[in-house]
């Protein structure tokens, strides 16, 4: 018997409880001290060819994986809070997922990235690229002779920049056609629509368009914001109709050319009505904006509210909305919201400002892939404008609009037979 118990002394003095098989729990409720550099230290996890766990509704969407000296030391420098637990801990928390609104989502690879984007563009003028650079999450940038010549089938996931797929350069005309920048950009993409081929940068926007649609059609994932999301959709709809007023080609438009649009041909709006005004400063009626203007005159009230969903019959909307609140601030852009009224039957709203025609957040199938498009510019900016300084994300560690962009990243991660939608 003394034999007996001087090796369990001696065992757990060479073996000590803290030498148990150690988890390591990323938890991303209040307690999380840096939301966005959380995403980044398990998508490194995934890199290394760990595999991960998304626990979607336990804790505001936490992460898990074996413990990992490198990704802790990881943790300890970019100030991710972290729990260290037991095999035994992690088994009392798949116990709770069990029976809660709540579920596993198996995370399998670190998807390949790629940010469509002129390579003049400056990292803060896409919410984007600067959640990616703070979340220290590798990626490509890439253009439409990229686009074109087929890079697409290296990458798992696609960010449209704050594109104008119609070819009217965001219709700034008005007000900044007299700019060096806007000069700029103009004469950017009339050289590579010649370089390419093509007689009109219209008509090269809309291949780019249609060469992304078929990415998603082919099982890509596409995540839009701002104007890029409304902009890609009327393309598509205007393919072989010139909607382009004289200062942006040259020549006036379609007569009819409102009649003439495709909608079966857009990804997830239809019915809406295009701008042909070149001084004015929208695309069409699916941007709520101006009419917004009198319900929020300013960001004080300006609020949308993120859905709940079943985590085991919905997982997929269920990853994008991972968060840590329910209620978002709202934030402006080229195109601020999504007219309700305008969507097709299949999408789904993930976000929606309560008691009005207007969401903000949302995501449907095509094809073999997906999409995603979220309203406004930068969630931490409510009215960016054009020259307004960078937003500084290390300000911002727990951003929750910030959080549906790297939800989006890390998404086509999950386990093919984890998406039930």
């Amino acid at each position: 018997m003394k034999i007996f118990l001087y090796i369990l002394a001696v065992a757990f003095f060479l073996f000590p409880l803290t030498a148990l098989p150690q988890v390591t729990l990323i938890p991303m409720d209040e307690t999380q001290t840096d939301h966005l550099k959380a995403y980044g230290i398990t998508f490194k996890a995934l890199e290394k060819g760990k595999s991960a766990e998304w626990l979607l509704n336990y804790r505001g969407g936490s992460f898990v994986f074996d413990a990992d000296d490198e990704l802790t030391e990881f943790c300890l420098i970019r100030g991710v809070y972290i729990e260290n637990i037991s095999s035994g801990q992690l088994a009392d928390i798949y116990r709770t997922i069990e029976v809660e609104n709540m579920e596993r989502v198996v995370l399998e690879k670190a998807p390949a990235i790629a940010v469509y984007t002129p390579q003049n563009v400056e990292p803060w003028d896409d919410a984007v690229t600067l959640a990616l650079e703070y979340a220290d999450i590798d990626y490509d940038m890439i253009w439409d002779e990229e686009v074109l010549t087929g890079v697409l089938e290296d990458y798992d996931w696609l960010h449209l920049h704050h594109e104008d797929f119609t070819g009217q350069y965001g219709k700034f005309y008005a007000s900044f056609h007299n700019q060096l920048w806007y000069r700029q950009e103009v004469a950017m993409n009339e050289e590579m629509a010649r370089k390419l081929g093509f007689h009109k940068v219209s008509q090269m926007k809309l291949e780019v368009a249609k060469t992304i649609k078929d990415y998603v059609r082919r099982g890509g994932f596409i995540f839009a914001m701002c104007s890029a999301c409304v902009t890609f959709d009327i393309a598509l709809a205007a393919e072989g109709v010139d909607i382009c007023p004289l200062p942006f080609d040259g020549d006036p438009i379609d007569p009819g050319a409102q009649n003439m649009l495709d909608y079966s041909k857009c990804l997830a709006f239809e019915n809406f009505s295009i701008t042909l005004d070149p001084m004015l400063y929208r695309h069409s009626t699916i941007d709520t904006y101006p009419d917004r203007l009198a319900r929020f005159p300013s960001a004080a009230n300006d609020y949308f509210y993120l859905f709940e969903f079943s985590a085991k019959f919905d997982p997929v909307p269920t990853m994008l909305v991972q968060n840590h609140v329910g209620m978002l601030k709202g934030f402006m852009g080229q195109t601020t919201a999504f007219r309700k009224s305008h969507l097709k039957k299949h999408v789904t709203i993930l976000g929606e400002v309560d008691g009005y025609d207007e969401v903000r957040y949302i995501h449907g199938n095509f094809g073999r892939g997906t999409f995603t498009f979220l309203a406004g510019h930068d969630p931490e900016d409510y009215m960016h404008l054009v020259g307004d300084p960078p937003t500084d994300l290390s300000l911002h560690k727990n951003s929750p609009g910030y959080r549906l962009i790297l939800n989006n990243v890390l998404f086509p991660a999950a386990k093919k037979k984890e998406r039930k939608t």
